[in-house]
């Protein structure tokens, strides 16, 4: 038996946030001191680092768990299913609700119990839980899925990527341009033909990985300490990205059986242009070839990183034909793969 996803939906903010609205910002270093080159040139390597030139936050009356209920309807109507026979809602996240204007997360009840709740779902044997998981949360999601589902424990599961990740940058921080808001949505099934999951791979890194990606307080030293926000070692990331995730995405692919020439798409966790694309060539040389044109799809550009959202996301629109110059066909082997706090790294092979 293999799962299958059988209804996709995202929801993207309508609020876009240019580079060029970061002109004014006062960017410090980790120590509190001034960063000694002007906003417009870091911008500009930003943008040339990251490829992101747009993103999108959330609008100010909704929280992360809003979104996902939007993204969650969509899936449903997509998917064609009655709402009361889902068996598992998972919701995959790492901040919980953090209104806007604020900076404490809120996660009681669980934000998955609350998009159960704004779908009006009565049925109690529908079970509601949170992951947290990095930005790894959807793919690890649908790995859930796929046990429950084999398992006899679940003929069908909704499985959520959400994330307001604008309210807990840190202004200060130039990081902060890189994260984003959003939601991406999943209905998994178990497939009846040859389309669906053929082979996952997934770790979790806790030795000096652990704190790549941590809750740490202002470079502004003016701000109260206490209110933490999200941090990250950019460069150890990038390290540690390029030598565990091609890793893990040759492993699974050699589980599956396919060959690397029968790869169409790999859709990856949409963090940083350059880190993709390094990885994407990395894997490609394990096995003594390059990337073909076109095989990696990208939102960042527009969309920022929205963390868990990502990858959903990315699917959604390949399917809905709103990236350019890309497009999936059934029969196409897509190749699903991310990596995020933890550290965790996980991936699975797919036919469309």
């Amino acid at each position: 038996m293999k799962i299958k996803i059988t209804g996709i939906g995202s929801y993207i903010p309508e609020k876009k946030v240019s580079n060029t609205d970061f002109d004014k910002h006062v960017f410090l270093n980790e120590d509190g001191s001034l960063f000694n080159y002007p906003n417009e040139v870091v911008i500009s390597k930003f943008k040339g680092i990251t490829g992101i030139e747009h993103r999108r936050y959330a609008e100010d009356e909704y929280t992360s768990s809003d979104l996902a209920f939007f993204a969650s309807q969509k899936a449903i109507e997509n998917a064609g299913i009655d709402p009361e026979t889902i068996d598992y809602i998972i919701f995959a996240h790492n901040f919980g609700d953090v209104k806007c204007g604020t900076t404490q997360s809120d996660m009681i009840p669980s934000l998955a119990t609350r998009v159960k709740h704004k779908l009006q779902i009565k049925n109690p044997k529908c079970v509601a839980f949170d992951i947290l998981f990095g930005c790894p949360g959807w793919i690890e999601g649908v790995l859930q899925a796929n046990a429950f589902i084999k398992s006899g424990m679940a003929k069908k599961c909704l499985v959520i990527g959400a994330e307001t990740l604008s309210r807990v940058v840190d202004a200060h921080d130039r990081d902060s341009m890189i994260y984003s808001d959003g939601a991406g949505a999943s209905i998994i099934e178990a497939s009846e033909d040859e389309t669906g999951m053929l082979s996952y791979e997934n770790a979790t890194f806790a030795n000096d990985e652990a704190n790549y990606l941590f809750f740490g307080k202002s470079y502004n030293p003016d701000l109260d300490p206490d209110i933490r926000y999200i941090k990250m070692f950019g460069r150890k990331i990038y390290e540690f990205a390029l030598s565990q995730v091609p890793a893990a995405m040759k492993s699974c692919l050699d589980k599956s059986g396919i060959a690397i020439e029968d790869v169409k798409k790999i859709l990856i966790h949409q963090a940083n242009e350059k880190m993709d694309e390094a990885i994407i060539h990395r894997f490609y040389k394990l096995y003594g070839k390059t990337p073909p044109k076109d095989v990696m799809p990208m939102s960042i550009h527009e969309l920022g990183n929205s963390s868990v959202a990502t990858v959903p996301t990315l699917f959604d629109l390949l399917i809905q034909g709103k990236i350019e110059n890309q497009e999936i066909h059934k029969g196409d082997v897509l190749i699903f793969a991310s990596v995020g706090a933890g550290m965790n790294v996980n991936a699975f092979v797919y036919r469309y």
